[in-house]
């Protein structure tokens, strides 16, 4: 924009009215230093007849803008990965909840009935049209489809977040990046906060002096937290948070993948396992 000339279209310069893909573009792309009077500008170059009609054209553009930044973020790598890890998510727990109607269904009417994903998919196996069986099948499906989806995080997660996947797994890593809401805003948590993503309803506990400080979120399922010592936990967890939170920020700033993350952070947890402990 030319801020000099009085006579400039201001921020919508050498801008068809009639074209909306331009407006639009004029909005995500334009810039000035300092505010000036566009609504004017926009008069006098002949872009709008008066203010009111630019504010309109500037309202629609806006709008469409937003709307295209929007669409944009949702289709982007990361938010497609947790729609796949929270879809998985999804599908693991309907799942077992119908395997739980399942297995009290079929014990009302069989002495040797089961429990769990398993056993509905044992009943799918029937050759039978009893609703107790669809029932069941229904089950085999959305375990079949949690399968699918796993399979899709492990396979799309490290090409994302390659650094924060070696370290802590695909699923981990695209269950991390879920809690934090994308991988942009994962890589400007602190450390500590990483630690916890997962407990939300345990910090709050403690923060109303109801609890104790919770060590581990979703973390505590990484083999550094869960084969530490209960008495050494805390410090695995926070070494972990540690160097999840600067992949995190590799991932995001450079993508570049940094191997020697994985050897730092392996050394560090077998020196706190090394720790004595009070048996």
């Amino acid at each position: 924009m030319n801020e000099a000339d009085p006579s400039s279209g201001g921020w919508f310069e050498n801008v068809d009215r009639e074209d909306a893909e331009s407006v639009t573009e004029a909005i995500r792309t334009g810039s000035a230093e300092s505010p000036a009077a566009w609504p004017e500008r926009a008069v006098e170059s002949g872009f709008a007849d008066e203010r009111d009609e630019y504010y309109e054209i500037l309202h629609d553009a806006t709008v469409r803008a937003t709307r295209e930044a929007v669409q944009e973020a949702e289709r982007s790598d990361d938010k497609q990965l947790m729609h796949s890890i929270r879809a998985m998510d999804d599908c693991e727990r309907v799942a077992n909840e119908l395997a739980e109607r399942v297995a009290e269904w079929a014990g009302s009417r069989h002495e040797d009935a089961e429990t769990g994903v398993e056993y509905a998919r044992e009943l799918a196996e029937t050759d039978d049209d009893d609703p107790l069986v669809s029932l069941s099948r229904r089950v085999r499906d959305l375990d079949d489809e949690a399968d699918a989806l796993r399979a899709h995080v492990e396979r799309t997660a490290p090409e994302v977040a390659p650094n924060l996947s070696a370290l802590a797994g695909p699923v981990l890593a695209a269950r991390l990046i879920a809690l934090a809401g994308g991988l942009k805003q994962l890589a400007r948590k602190p450390a500590g906060t990483v630690q916890v993503l997962g407990a939300e309803e345990a910090l709050f506990a403690h923060l109303r002096g109801r609890a104790p400080s919770p060590k581990h979120g979703v973390i505590f399922v990484h083999e550094a937290v869960q084969g530490t010592h209960p008495d050494n936990r805390g410090s695995a967890a926070r070494a972990l948070a540690g160097k999840l939170s600067i992949a995190a920020r590799v991932d995001h700033y450079s993508g570049e993948r940094k191997p020697e993350l994985d050897a730092e952070l392996a050394e560090r947890i077998e020196r706190i396992q090394a720790r004595d402990v009070d048996e």
